[in-house]
């Protein structure tokens, strides 16, 4: 079975002006922005989302079965809480989505691998909880790499259907040499044994990836690095123009994208009715599309 492509996603509006230094310009005065709305949401983030009671699920779509909502897991990045994902979470329970969920893993940790399995064991509190046999993420920098390393090398794949990516360093990424005082940057970095641990071969990696990145993300360098290359993952890479680092999870059309990305790779009618191992074997693919 051929993977689903990814449909047009909706366009980001483009900034005034051909030249990078104004696109670079306008960019730095968003995240700016972003960044002072943040801080004034953070410390309502500090603390670990209640959980909801579980909503009925709709007509013809019972817990467990495959074409049943997936459950939507969110996931901050460094030194960051679940505060982030305020509006991209409205916009995803806008457009129908009723079980989100948030996890904060502490800033204190110090090993990547450590919040790799702390996020498994959510999942699967999810999964025990809402009936379904798998959930879809969202993470932003730091948090889809934890994502990819539980998905990739703790055996995640059986439960992450789809795996979105805003920001974050598949490749490593060469951070300013103060932060690499910290043990989870530097193994951020390129030539780190947890990214040489994700460059190992995956073969029947069952979860797909989109991974959006931005040519004016400041903190990945290259800004490349945000993109899924490994022969057998499934991946599509979605580049995004006019914003940067900060702005990924709370900008509309990314969100709008988000949304599309997640509807695009839900089973249809005739995938929901192949035996699993069918659909396990197809081939990986690696594609391209933009936000522009």
């Amino acid at each position: 079975m051929k993977p689903l492509p990814l449909p047009s996603l909706s366009p980001l509006p483009r900034l005034p002006g051909t030249r990078l230094s104004t696109a670079l310009l306008g960019a730095t005065v968003l995240e700016l922005i972003v960044l002072t709305g943040h801080l004034a949401a953070y410390p309502f983030g500090l603390t670990q989302e209640r959980r909801t009671p579980l909503r009925p699920p709709q007509a013809g779509s019972l817990p467990g079965s495959p074409t049943a909502e997936r459950p939507v897991v969110l996931l901050h990045g460094f030194i960051d809480n679940r505060s982030v994902f305020v509006l991209l979470r409205r916009a995803l329970a806008r457009h129908g989505r009723r079980h989100l969920t948030s996890l904060n893993y502490s800033p204190l940790t110090r090993d990547l691998r450590t919040a790799a399995e702390l996020l498994g064991r959510h999942v699967e509190e999810i999964c025990a909880r809402t009936g379904q046999r798998e959930v879809d993420i969202v993470g932003h920098s730091l948090g889809g790499l934890i994502a990819r390393y539980y998905v990739q090398r703790l055996g995640g794949d059986r439960r992450v259907r789809t795996l979105v990516t805003l920001g974050t360093p598949h490749g490593g990424t060469a951070v300013a040499p103060g932060a690499g005082l910290h043990p989870v940057v530097r193994q951020m970095r390129s030539g780190s044994t947890l990214m040489e641990e994700l460059r190992r071969p995956a073969p029947g990696c069952r979860t797909r990836f989109v991974s959006f990145w931005s040519e004016l993300d400041q903190v990945m360098v290259p800004v490349g690095t945000a993109c899924v290359d490994h022969p057998d993952l499934d991946a599509v890479n979605v580049r995004v123009t006019g914003i940067g680092h900060l702005a990924l999870p709370v900008h509309p059309a990314v969100a709008a994208a988000v949304h599309e990305a997640l509807e695009a790779l839900k089973p249809t009618a005739h995938e929901a009715l192949e035996p699993q191992e069918t659909r396990e074997g197809a081939a990986p693919s690696t594609g391209t599309t933009s936000v522009a």
